[in-house]
């Protein structure tokens, strides 16, 4: 069945999920235990089926009154979004007083046709007794926890090729441009990355900057002036948290179309790589590589790439170590961070000129294979490229003053 659910229907499907709150009523005893986990997670499972099924009074059957106009702004704005999947796997229940209760469960979703795994977030539901039946009274993140766009505002959806771009506040056009330039950085970072991937991005694009602080639950003022950031689990399987590009409409809206590509080519770059991405894996190479996919075949030249490192060098300064992770940290010095990236994208660089673009990839998945950061660049630089790491630091510093000097 498509489209709207009959009247009839939907008043069984909401009888039906009432009924699933019968092992949870009773007297409003103030010594009465809270109510027992395996009758909310029921509850909460049917809640879940029928949001799916686009149920609006199946969704809404087991809410306090109070409750119901913010679940069905958020039922509505679910709407445009593609869900393979809802659920919630209750994982605590503690009674908070006479007639009172909280439960905190973990969300999950999945989009269709995208996530082979959820993302995940943990829940706080509030539950009171009326009238010998629980209610939800109240369904929030736990504090500091990322918004999910849909708690931002109306979605638009845009579906191109091999991406889906979700946006808040966006017009149309905007969110079309996104997917195509989405649809253009996949293949490119395939390019880059022959290994297998899901070969398809979800792209999420929010109102402002302070919105996408807030999709990430951190400060905004970290993410000014960075045009895009990609959310994942490093190491991450089948089953792992999927991946989302998070757009800054403010700081993407500022570049040419060039720095578009670019920017979602790196970033895309970061899902292609995702499942050889671990704690092991130093920043300079994870953000040297998707930069090296992202200027790969641009012309790009290296001093029109690196105009802050090469400003160093020119002045005689040129570094002595590649970047430590602390040197990729948002929200410090601009161009200190920028000689990061560049120092990053210029070792890969110079792996794939001086080796091979198959030897760069090669040594990329030998470093994320290593079982902890200790040892893993040296271990993959002496076993794919057969170098010692102060050669290779050497060879490093060389080529940064052929390049840039």
């Amino acid at each position: 069945m498509t489209g709207r659910w009959s009247a009839a229907v939907a008043r069984g499907a909401a009888a039906a999920l009432l009924a699933l709150l019968l092992p949870l009523t009773g007297c409003a005893d103030p010594g009465r235990p809270a109510p027992d986990r395996a009758g909310i997670q029921r509850l909460l499972d049917a809640r879940a089926r029928a949001l799916l099924a686009r149920d609006e009074p199946g969704y809404l059957a087991a809410l306090d009154p109070a409750l119901v106009p913010a679940a069905r702004t958020e039922f509505e704005r679910l709407a445009p979004v593609p869900l393979a999947d809802w659920s919630y796997r209750v994982t605590g229940v503690e009674r908070t007083g006479p007639g009172r209760a909280t439960a905190r469960a973990e969300l999950g979703y999945r989009i269709k046709g995208y996530d082979s795994g959820p993302v995940t977030g943990t829940r706080i539901l509030d539950l009171a007794d009326r009238d010998g039946r629980w209610y939800v009274t109240a369904d929030r993140p736990t504090d500091g926890a990322p918004q999910q766009l849909w708690q931002q505002g109306a979605v638009r959806a845009v579906t191109g090729g091999q991406s889906l771009v979700l946006g808040v506040g966006q017009s149309p056009e905007r969110l079309e441009e996104i997917a195509a330039a989405a649809d253009r950085a996949v293949p490119a970072a395939s390019g880059a990355w022959p290994s297998p991937w899901a070969g398809r991005i979800v792209v999420l694009v929010p109102a402002s900057t302070d919105a996408m602080g807030r999709l990430l639950g951190a400060p905004a003022s970290a993410y000014r002036g960075i045009a895009a950031v990609t959310t994942g689990e490093a190491g991450g399987g089948p089953k792992a948290p999927a991946d989302r590009i998070i757009v800054n409409p403010e700081a993407y809206a500022g570049l040419g179309d060039f720095g578009r590509r670019f920017v979602l080519t790196h970033e895309t770059t970061h899902v292609a790589t995702r499942a050889r991405t671990t704690a092991a894996t130093p920043l300079w190479l994870s953000e040297g590589f998707a930069d090296w996919a992202a200027y790969r075949g641009t012309g790009r030249t290296p001093t029109a790439a690196a105009p802050e490192l090469a400003r160093e060098i020119r002045a005689g300064t040129v570094p002595a170590a590649l970047p430590d992770d602390k040197d990729f940290a948002f929200g410090g010095d601009a161009d200190a961070l920028a000689r990061a990236y560049e120092g990053g994208w210029l070792a890969c660089a110079m792996i794939a000129d001086r080796w091979g673009a198959a030897e760069l990839t090669a040594f990329y998945g030998a470093v994320g294979a290593h079982p902890g950061r200790a040892g893993a660049v040296e271990k993959a630089l002496n076993d794919v490229l057969g170098i010692t790491p102060e050669d290779f630091t050497a060879r490093w510093r060389t080529y940064l003053t052929e390049r840039l000097g």
